[in-house]
């Protein structure tokens, strides 16, 4: 089947595919079982078909998979497939309007992300993860304390510091059972800290030995936890080149996601 281009709506179970011809009459529309889409699509489709999909989940790995099969594949961000919808919000008109935002010679594309880059988002998510939990953690002793009479610094270095003087000082009025709670939050609050620093020292090590990332740092204010999620989000920044007013934008982005932080 001679198709020029082909729009994937993802999802769980069952995709939709959308593919033109070159007269861009619709002439393969199916749904498609996910543990059989690949075999589907490689029988009816011929390599150096473009293939488009919504950059959400699992985009990326089968992005991966259809590129090693020899597909050409587009990946859009949602808010720019949105317009193209034409009617109600159904499957088969998603992946009709993904097909429809393919064409588009002014579309903006997502680069596809290797593996590598997906570890390190991986990684970086996991992290900011933990550091919301420990701020949360931290905020919880520092209300729980006040209604003691104690006032918790607002420094995290500080405050552990505080909750170990308290424990030990028995002519503080906490009572026993408040004393057991407050030596729970404080464990909690250091395992949290180790996960951190091991994730620090994780991304410490692939700044070293990862290339592109070591040249990240050569910028100026920019650090390994910056320079890791920079790569992590645009790669090696090619789809960028001519673009360098938005590759700065991204690079302040990844900056502020980094703030400096009170160990």
């Amino acid at each position: 089947m001679k198709l020029t281009r082909v729009g994937v709506d993802l999802a769980k179970q069952v995709f939709q595919v959308h593919g033109v011809d070159r007269a861009e009459r619709p002439t393969w529309c199916k749904r498609l079982k996910r543990a059989r889409w690949i075999a589907d699509l490689e029988r009816d489709v011929e390599p150096g078909c473009e293939i488009g999909m919504e950059a959400c989940g699992g985009a990326h790995h089968w992005a991966r998979v259809l590129q090693a099969k020899g597909y050409r594949v587009k990946l859009i961000a949602p808010q720019f497939v949105k317009p193209y919808v034409k009617t109600n919000k159904t499957d088969a008109n998603d992946a009709e309007a993904i097909c429809e935002a393919m064409s588009r010679p002014s579309m903006r594309f997502v680069a596809v992300k290797t593996v590598e880059q997906q570890d390190l988002q991986a990684v970086h998510r996991v992290r900011s993860s933990l550091i919301r939990d420990r701020t949360a953690k931290a905020n919880q002793l520092r209300g729980l304390v006040y209604e003691y009479g104690l006032v918790a610094p607002r420094e995290l270095f500080a405050l552990r510091g505080a909750v170990s003087q308290w424990l030990e000082d028995a002519d503080n009025g906490l009572t026993v059972r408040f004393r057991a709670l407050l030596a729970g939050l404080y464990r909690d609050l250091r395992l949290l800290d180790e996960r951190v620093r091991e994730l620090d020292q994780e991304i410490a090590a692939i700044a070293r030995e990862h290339e592109p990332v070591g040249r990240l740092q050569e910028l100026t204010g920019i650090g390994p936890l910056t320079a890791s999620a920079l790569y992590a989000l645009v790669g090696d920044g090619r789809q960028y080149r001519r673009k360098p007013l938005q590759l700065c934008n991204i690079l302040s982005s990844a900056s502020s996601a980094h703030p400096r932080r009170h160990n």
